[in-house]
């Protein structure tokens, strides 16, 4: 009977085996733990070095093209009729000087920007300077001299511009180059309208700019035509 017993217990031993039933529990040695990688921390974007890049629009302009420039859009202002945007390129302590002439005077009127606006809806009588020819004053609203002394013709579509040189030229002396030493002057020019004036219908409009703090204000409207 004992023997019996033995060869049973032998018998289950092998079908175990056979079968691939885990035996007694064995203790698999680990590998020695590998230590987490450390995080690598980077300055936040606000301390990392910045590159300043200039945009092409930024590079100063010559003297020249920067005046052009400004008094393109002065005489679409003027052509427009906005005074508001006017006012915005009117030189902050000169104020701008309207001269019906060539000749600049010292008498001549002088508006602050401030009043540049308003300019168009003011009914008063100013006087301006006197006629070439009859010596009689020059009195008019705003308004009026506008519409003969600085936009009588449409000076935004002039044939001819140019920079601190004069086109125009009659009777009248041309001192505003001595009158604002250092100034850049926009001229616009129509060398005339009727064949049978001979040229001598023509009509300019000259802007004339002075620096301030970098920045090219305008400080007259010059206008000039043939004067007897």
């Amino acid at each position: 009977m004992h023997t019996k017993s033995i060869l049973i217990f032998t018998l289950l031993a092998g079908m175990l085996t056979a079968c691939n039933l885990p035996g007694p529990a064995t203790v698999i040695p680990t590998e020695t733990p590998i230590p987490p990688t450390p995080i690598q921390l980077f300055p936040t974007p606000s301390l990392l070095p910045t590159e300043i890049i200039i945009p092409p629009t930024a590079i100063p302009l010559p003297p020249e093209q920067a005046v052009l420039a400004r008094a393109g859009e002065v005489v679409q202002a003027l052509k427009n009729k906005d005074m508001l945007s006017l006012a915005g390129y009117v030189h902050p302590v000169d104020g701008l000087r309207f001269s019906p002439y060539a000749y600049v005077k010292s008498t001549d009127l002088v508006f602050p920007s401030s009043q540049i606006p308003g300019s168009m809806s003011d009914n008063t009588l100013f006087t301006w300077g006197i006629y070439d020819g009859s010596g009689l004053s020059i009195d008019m609203t705003f308004t009026e001299y506008y519409a003969q002394f600085i936009y009588d013709v449409d000076f935004a579509n002039a044939p001819q511009v140019a920079v601190n040189e004069r086109i125009g030229k009659g009777n009248s002396i041309d001192n505003s180059l001595e009158f604002y030493p250092g100034a850049m002057i926009v001229e616009y020019h129509f060398p005339g309208f009727e064949a049978q004036y001979q040229g001598m219908d023509w009509r300019s409009l000259r802007l004339v700019f002075m620096d301030y703090n970098n920045t090219w204000y305008l400080v007259g409207i010059i206008h000039d035509q043939w004067t007897i």
